[in-house]
Parts: C-alpha cells; structure tokens; sequence
C-alpha cells in the first residue's frame, strides 16, 4: 500500500474541493487519516471508508470526539453509497481506481456531484484527453468536466510507487440533463461499436445523417472530441422529435 504523505498535495486536495458545514465527503480508502483530518477540519460531514481492520481501529480513536465524522469499515467497491447530494476527497489505490471511478461516473443519476482525487498518472492522462479513445472515457467526460490538476510525484508517497499520480479534479456538468444525457449514450454506444468506420455511419438510424456530416464529418468515434460529442447530443435534445432510447446504466 503507498500511503500519500505530502502535506503540499493533500493540502491542494482539500482546498480544491471547496468544502463547508453544508457538505457531505467521503475519504475512500482512508488509511491512518491523513486526509479524513483536514477533512473534518472543513465542518463536512466526513465518511471515512477503510477495509484494512488496523487502520480502522486508528481512525475510530482518532475521530472519536468528531460526531460529524464517522468511520465505516467496508470496501469501496461495494459500500453503499449515499443517496444525497456527495463529494469525494481521496487518494486511491491504483490497482482499484478504475471499479471505483466506474461506481462514480458510470450511472446516470445518483447522489455524486464532486470529487478531487490522486490517482495514477497514466490513467489521468487518458481520462483527460481531448477525444476519449473508448465509449467509457466519453461517457464519463462528456457528463462530468475532467481536469488534470498537477502531477504528483512518486515521492509523495510512503513507500514510494514505481510511477507518478496526479491530482484529478471532477465536476459533474451542470447543463447535461437526463435527455442530454440518454442522447449522449445511444450515440456512443453505437458509434464505439465500429471504432474504425466513420461515426456518421455507426449512426445511421441513430441521428439524422445531415447533422452528424456536419458534426462529425468522417471522423471515427475515436477521434471525436467531447466537445463534438457534447454539441451532438445537445443539438438533437433540442428535437422533439428525436426520442431518447431507454437503457442507460
């Protein structure tokens, strides 16, 4: 386990999430708490999710005199997660970024809005790519604003991992509506279905052909932009009579 020690980056952390009395945060994987406390300092209501039965029993005596802290021993592959309105401060293990980001990002509603998060460098490289190379990637750029934040070097953490972090940032895009939305996934789908061929004709059926030729062109889905993906979808909302396919995740 590479625990992050660098006051510097678990500073920059919490200060980017903007966090009051008002919010409710959760530190997945929340080890010694070395987060969890300039979490609790913020006046959160602060969920510190820990498998390792050690560290809770650390975090339990740390934050024992912290009612607006509470310790919950699960994993976060499978804890529940809240059905309010949520944030997420964390660093995640590398080997489970990926199962976590999907709980995150991958369902059309649910209570996540936030999150500041250290995670491998390579994979915040790929997610914040200007055009995603998989249906996945898109889906979740198009529907929340990835930002790399800064590299974070290996030497921040204890013991060291064999490559760097960066400092990923989440926000969920506040004008992709549930329709924007179901658009959004029936365009993705079918196009990543053929990833070599011309979006535009992975979407025959899918949108009328004279707005995707004028969008899209001849690119294939990999080489479209979440921005293009974006004007797509919000384009076709604004057609009533385009109907929505049921289905999302």
């Amino acid at each position: 386990m590479h625990l992050l020690s660098s006051g510097r980056v678990i500073t920059s952390l919490v200060a980017a999430a903007d966090l009051g009395p008002d919010d409710l945060v959760i530190d997945f994987g929340a080890g010694p708490g070395t987060i969890t406390a300039p979490l609790a300092r913020t006046g959160s209501r602060v969920l510190a999710v820990e498998r390792d039965p050690r560290f809770v029993a650390g975090l339990r005596r740390r934050f024992d005199d912290r009612p607006h802290v509470r310790v919950v021993h699960d994993d976060l592959r499978t804890v529940r997660l809240p059905r309010r309105a949520f944030a997420v401060v964390a660093s995640i293990p590398f080997a489970v970024s990926t199962p976590l980001l999907r709980r995150l990002l991958t369902p059309a509603a649910s209570g996540f809005c936030r999150a500041e998060l250290v995670v491998e460098w390579g994979l915040a490289k790929r997610l914040t790519a200007a055009r995603p190379r998989d249906a996945e990637s898109a889906w979740w750029s198009c529907r929340f604003a990835l930002t790399m934040r800064r590299r974070v070097p290996a030497g921040c953490f204890t013991p060291a991992p064999r490559v760097d972090a960066a400092h990923l940032g989440v926000r969920r895009r506040s004008d992709v509506d549930r329709r924007v939305s179901a658009i959004l996934w029936a365009l993705l789908s079918a196009a990543h279905r053929r990833p070599g061929s011309p979006a535009r004709v992975a979407l025959r059926g899918v949108a009328p052909p004279r707005i995707t030729q004028r969008l899209l062109g001849d690119d294939p889905a990999p080489e479209i932009t979440t921005d293009t993906w974006l004007a797509l979808a919000k384009t076709l909302a604004t057609d009533r009579n385009v109907s929505p396919p049921r289905g999302m995740p």
